[in-house]
């Protein structure tokens, strides 16, 4: 197995399967000697889906409307 240009390495798939090394799984590294570990990072709690929507759009209306104006709006008054 060899380094890319790129300092990049392919880890066989034996080992991510055994180890459950999922695409997008964070990983870190520690030197022991002249060694190097692999380890899988603890997950923190992943921004859910409508949570990434809400935080994109947050701040990006143009409409100059009150809550009780929009809300007139949508109940068809």
């Amino acid at each position: 197995m060899r380094i890319t240009s790129k300092g990049q390495v392919t880890i066989p798939a034996h080992i991510r399967e055994r180890l459950g090394l999922l695409p997008e799984t964070e990983v870190d590294f520690a030197v022991d000697g002249d060694e190097v570990r692999l380890y899988r990072v603890q997950p923190t709690r992943r921004e859910s889906r409508g949570q990434s929507i809400v935080r994109r759009l947050r701040g990006t209306g143009s409409v100059k409307m009150t809550t009780d104006q929009i809300m007139a709006l949508t109940r068809g008054r």
